[in-house]
């Protein structure tokens, strides 16, 4: 029994990552033990999951539109980016339940990259924290067409700034 315990690791990866109990189904025996409890906090939650939603091809940004324009001013103005924009969360003792808010690019398919990011949402998140995702829905907000350097909120992207004529 003690195989279950152990993490595998990948060839060639030094730095092992430590990884949440995987021998309970949804992690539940990993968050309440007989010497304490750990709880997990919605942002942390919240931040698992916009970080793994960005990572699939096809996502654009996250948000809706004024929350998209609010984050290009605080970037504009030196401030970080929220990983947290465009998701919402609901953390219990044992499960989550994610709400994501994406712009895609243009001529992705959609159902793809919801279905992508659906799977690397849940990974992410029962991986790293222990906790079950009973669901993660998506909502496709925008599409981002090439070449376009504005948002619909009208300000321009942080990553590109401002186009030099």
């Amino acid at each position: 029994m003690t195989e279950a315990n152990t993490v595998n690791v990948p060839k060639g990866d030094e730095n092992p990552v430590p990884r949440a109990r995987a021998d309970a189904p949804g992690g539940q025996g990993a968050l309440a033990t007989p010497k304490g409890n750990t709880s997990i906090d919605s942002g942390v939650v919240a931040k698992i999951a916009g970080l793994a939603a960005r990572e699939v091809s096809g996502v654009y940004n996250m948000g809706a539109g004024t929350a998209r324009a609010l984050g290009a001013v605080r970037g504009m103005v030196g401030g970080d980016r929220s990983v947290t924009q465009g998701v919402s969360v609901e953390v219990g003792e044992r499960q989550a339940a994610v709400d994501l808010d994406l712009v895609v690019e243009y001529g992705v398919a959609i159902p793809d990259v919801a279905s992508a990011v659906r799977r690397n949402v849940i990974m992410a998140v029962e991986r790293m924290t222990g906790l079950e995702v009973t669901e993660v829905n998506i909502k496709v907000d925008d599409v981002h067409m090439p070449g376009q350097e504005k948002d619909e909120g009208g300000s321009e992207d942080a990553e590109q700034g401002p186009r030099v004529r």
